[in-house]
């Protein structure tokens, strides 16, 4: 027989918090950004877009985080996978689409298991990963 430690799933309050911490972190920076929240099977739990950012940060921060789920990787550390001569150009997402090799996806881990991922868009890519890491640190 067998045991296994459940882990708590990403809820709508964890996702209501990292919304409002990376729009926090955003606004102390200047800076109009959406963001976006998925749980482990990349469900939008939580969406907020800021009509002040760029048209579509929306949709960028969403493809942000569905690239840091299906990769369980920070979307910043797979910029060098993707510049020329790396293992390669682009990467698909659930979207169907390129990935916009651009640094604010982050997974959102509990207990050392994925849970979920946040995902900003609006900034430059260095202001999106710093507000997303932000926001996961207020879940830690």
């Amino acid at each position: 027989m067998s045991t296994t430690t459940a882990v708590a799933p990403l809820t709508i309050q964890d996702a209501e918090t990292l919304v409002a911490a990376a729009r926090q972190a955003a606004e102390a920076a200047g800076v109009a950004v959406s963001v976006t929240v998925l749980d482990a099977g990349g469900h939008l739990l939580a969406f907020r877009r800021d009509d002040r950012a760029v048209l579509i940060s929306g949709e960028t921060s969403t493809r942000k985080a569905y690239t840091a789920l299906q990769l369980d990787t920070p979307t910043a550390d797979l910029v060098a996978a993707v510049q020329p001569g790396a293992p390669f150009h682009t990467l698909p997402t659930a979207l169907d689409r390129p990935l916009l090799f651009i640094a604010g996806g982050v997974p959102v881990r509990r207990d050392g298991r994925l849970i979920g991922a946040v995902g900003v868009g609006g900034g430059a890519p260095e202001q999106d990963h710093g507000f997303a890491v932000t926001a996961v640190e207020t879940l830690a």
